[in-house]
C-alpha cells in the first residue's frame, strides 16, 4: 500500500474515532500503535509507544508546566485576581469604555498568570461581565471583549498551549514564550484602540462611573493598586531571572510556583481548601497534557517512518506548484476550520506530525510559525458555529446573555485577530525580534 494511502488512512481513522467522543489522546495514540504494529511487527509496534513515552520523561522543560499550571490555581482560587479587577475598576472606571478598558487589562495579567484561556475566561465572566453589565454597558460588546481577552491565555507567557507546540515541534519553550510577548501585547493593544473608537464614536456603549463611585480616597485607590499589581510583581520574580540568564526555565517556574503561594500565605487566603483545590486542579491538568503529548509524540514516529511529510512536500510543490506562502496559508484556513469543532490541543495534536516537518521543510521559522498557530487558533476559538470560547461564553454567562448575543459580539474582535495574525506573518520579526534580543540568533 503506497505511504500517502495508509497517512490519510489514519487520519481518517482518527477523526472517526474522535467525533465518536474518544478522548484525543486515546484515538492518537490507538491509531499510533496500531499502524506501527501493522506496518512494522510486535516488536516495532511496541517499541514505538516504550521510546516516545522514554522520550517524554527525559524532556527537562516539561517540569515547568505543573508549576506555572499550579501557579494560576493558586492566583485564581485565593482570589487574588479579584483585586486585580478592583483595581481596573477604581482607576480606569472614569473613562467611556474604561472599565472594559480594564478588563482586557485583566486579562493580560491573568495570562501571565496561568497560560490557559478557560482561567481567563471563568474570571471575566463571572467577575468582570456582572459588574459591566450592571453599570450600563452593550451586552455584545463586553460579551466580546471577555472572549477576546481570555483568548491572550494560550498566546501571553506563560502559555501551556506553547509549552506542547515546543515539545512536538523540538524548540525551545523559553524562545517560543519570549515571542508570544509582543504579539499578545500588540493584540491587547488592538483590542483597546477598537474599544476606544467604538465609546468615541457611541459613548453608550461603554459609560463612565458616575462621579459618586469615583470619588474614591487616593489612599484607597494606592491601596488597591499595590494589591492589583502583585500579580505582576510575581510574574516579575519569575521572568526577570529568566530573561537575565540567572536561572533555567524550569528553576523560574518553580520561583513562580513559590512566589505565588507565599503571596496567598501572607494575604491569608491560602486555605485548606483553596490549597486542595489548586493542587487537585493541577494534577489533573498536567496529567492531560502528558497523555496527550505522549501520544502525538507516536503519532509523529510513525509519521517519520513513513516519510509521508515528504511525500506531501512534493505533492504541494512539485505536483500542484504551490507556492511556500500559500501552502502555509492554507494550514492555517485548515486550522480555522477544525476549531469549529475542536479545542486547540487537539488541533496541534491532530496535524502536527504533518505541519511541523513541512513548515520546517518550507524554509519557514518554527518558533514564528508557533506563534501563528497560536493565533490562528485564538481566532478558532470564537469563530461559529462550534467556537470552543461561544460555549463556554454559553456556559458562564448571566441569562440575559443568549447565544445570539455571543455570536454576534464576536465578529469585530475576530476582524481585529485576522489583522493581527496578518501583520505577524507579514513581519515576522514582531515575533522573533525579543528571543533574538535576548538569546541571540
Amino acid at each position: 500500500m503506497p505511504y500517502e494511502l495508509i497517512a490519510i488512512l489514519m487520519f481518517s481513522t482518527m477523526m472517526l474515532m474522535l467525533l465518536t467522543g474518544q478522548r484525543v489522546f486515546g484515538a492518537i495514540g490507538f491509531v499510533a500503535v496500531v499502524s506501527a504494529l501493522l506496518l512494522w511487527g510486535d516488536r516495532g509496534g511496541y517499541d514505538l509507544g516504550f521510546a516516545a513515552a522514554m522520550k517524554l520523561m527525559k524532556w527537562y522543560p516539561l517540569l515547568t508546566l505543573p508549576m506555572f499550571i499550579f501557579m494560576g490555581y493558586v492566583l485564581s482560587e485565593s482570589k487574588i485576581a479579584d483585586d486585580l479587577y478592583k483595581m481596573f475598576h477604581v482607576w480606569m472606571g472614569g473613562l467611556n469604555g474604561g472599565l472594559a478598558i480594564g478588563t482586557i487589562g485583566l486579562m493580560v495579567l491573568i495570562s501571565a498568570m496561568n497560560g490557559l484561556s478557560v482561567a481567563g475566561m471563568a474570571i471575566g465572566a463571572t467577575i468582570a461581565l456582572p459588574e459591566l453589565l450592571k453599570r450600563g454597558y452593550d451586552k455584545r460588546m463586553v460579551t466580546g471583549v471577555v472572549q477576546a481577552g481570555s483568548s491572550l491565555g494560550i498566546l501571553v507567557p506563560p502559555s501551556v498551549v506553547l509549552v506542547l507546540y515546543a515539545m512536538i515541534a523540538r524548540q525551545p519553550v523559553g524562545r517560543l514564550w519570549l515571542a508570544g510577548v509582543v504579539p499578545g501585547l500588540m493584540m491587547a493593544g488592538m483590542f483597546i484602540i477598537y474599544i476606544v473608537i467604538r465609546c468615541k464614536l457611541n459613548p453608550s456603549l461603554g459609560p463612565a462611573l458616575n462621579a459618586a463611585e469615583r470619588n474614591v480616597p487616593m489612599r484607597e485607590k494606592l491601596a488597591l493598586l499595590r494589591a492589583g499589581l502583585l500579580p505582576l510583581g510575581i510574574f516579575a520574580a519569575m521572568m526577570v531571572p529568566f530573561v537575565n540568564g540567572w536561572t533555567s526555565l524550569v528553576e523560574s517556574s518553580a520561583i513562580g510556583a513559590m512566589t505565588a503561594f507565599a503571596a496567598a500565605v501572607l494575604k491569608g487566603r491560602m486555605t485548606r481548601k483553596v490549597f486542595e483545590d489548586s493542587v487537585r486542579n493541577t494534577l489533573g491538568i498536567s496529567c492531560m497534557f502528558m497523555w496527550i503529548i505522549l501520544a502525538a509524540l507516536a503519532f509523529g514516529a510513525v509519521f517519520d517512518g513513513l516519510g509521508a511529510v515528504k511525500a506531501i512536500e512534493d505533492l504541494f510543490t512539485e505536483r500542484m506548484g504551490l507556492s511556500p506562502w500559500v501552502i502555509l496559508i492554507l494550514m492555517q484556513l485548515s486550522f480555522l476550520l477544525m476549531g469549529t469543532f475542536l479545542d486547540d490541543t487537539a488541533m496541534l495534536v491532530i496535524v502536527a506530525p504533518l505541519y511541523v516537518p513541512l513548515v520546517g521543510a518550507l524554509g519557514f521559522d518554527l518558533v514564528w510559525y508557533g506563534i501563528l498557530y497560536t493565533i490562528t487558533c485564538q481566532i478558532a476559538y470564537m469563530t461559529p458555529p462550534f467556537g470552543y470560547n461561544l460555549f463556554l461564553m454559553r456556559a458562564m454567562a448571566p441569562p440575559e446573555i443568549t447565544i445570539q448575543d455571543i455570536y454576534r459580539s464576536i465578529g469585530p474582535f475576530v476582524i481585529v485577530m485576522a489583522l493581527a495574525l496578518a501583520t505577524v506573518m507579514i513581519f515576522p520579526q514582531i515575533a522573533l525580534w525579543l528571543p533574538d534580543l535576548i538569546y541571540g540568533k
